[in-house]
């Protein structure tokens, strides 16, 4: 059964297939975010999380944006807040969650909803979204990551380009620059992201987990030190198998060599 705030701004619904889907709903103000949806957010990432049921989770917004960042009639209870509250910070959260995160991005994704799509592990864009970082315009000061994660992901000549001018990186050129993964048509972007998230919950859950921590946590160190981390989990993580468990990988692995190959992305 869904579950949604009081207000229905966050609304999360969960599938029996394993996919969770979470929509920020306030379409009337572009899902601007206040202070309780973002606390919503935060624990609605943090119940997913827990729920072994859950395999996958696919965020996207209602109307025709994805989330146009914070409501600034409520600047100062947002902004004067705790922000190193983890609980009630819904990129902390994303960034917790051991889960694959898909974001699916139409019409604008604006300052902290475009912190939020950096949260995300895989990211499909419709046709004509726009990612936009109005820090210095409106003079916030980035706290969800966007100052450090966009340079990382694009380059930082084109990060300083986007942060500095507040002008819109499109889906275009962040496909381009490896940042959006797919860009599709805005009827076609649900199904998009049930795709990609159908062939991952195909694999198996336990690597895929263990797959996407080392993917994030190696990303955050230079990369003689991310290697030295996957030996050491891939030692770790050999050691704790049986002699049962490798029976079964093999008569797993043997299985599926015999089926025809699955279908492309």
């Amino acid at each position: 059964m869904g579950q949604s705030s009081p207000e229905n701004f966050i609304l999360v619904n969960p599938e029996p297939n394993g996919v969770a889907f979470v929509t920020i709903n306030r379409p009337k103000s572009l899902n601007s975010l206040t202070k309780a949806m973002m606390t919503d957010l935060a624990k609605s990432f943090k119940a997913l999380d827990r729920d072994d049921s859950v395999r996958v989770i696919i965020l996207s917004g209602s109307g025709r944006a994805f989330c146009s960042g914070v409501d600034l009639t409520a600047a100062e209870d947002v902004f004067k807040g705790d922000v190193k509250d983890v609980e009630t910070d819904p990129v902390a959260q994303m960034e917790r969650c051991r889960k694959p995160i898909i974001g699916a991005i139409n019409g604008f994704a604006v300052t902290a909803g475009f912190e939020i799509a950096l949260a995300c592990d895989i990211l499909i864009a419709t046709k004509g979204a726009k990612f936009m970082d109005t820090h210095a315009r409106f003079g916030i000061f980035p706290s969800w990551g966007l100052s450090q994660k966009l340079s990382r992901i694009v380059g930082p000549n084109k990060a300083r380009e986007v942060s500095l001018t507040a002008t819109p990186l499109t889906a275009e050129v962040a496909e381009r620059l490896g940042f959006v993964n797919h860009i599709v048509e805005e009827s076609q972007l649900l199904k998009k992201a049930r795709e990609i998230a159908s062939a991952i919950i195909k694999n198996n859950q336990d690597m895929v987990l263990r797959y996407k921590s080392i993917i994030n946590d190696g990303l955050k160190l230079d990369l003689g030190h991310a290697l030295a981390l996957e030996k050491e989990r891939g030692h770790e993580y050999y050691n704790g198998m049986t002699k049962e468990q490798f029976k079964k990988m093999q008569e797993f692995i043997a299985g599926r060599s015999s089926k025809a190959p699955s279908s492309k992305l």
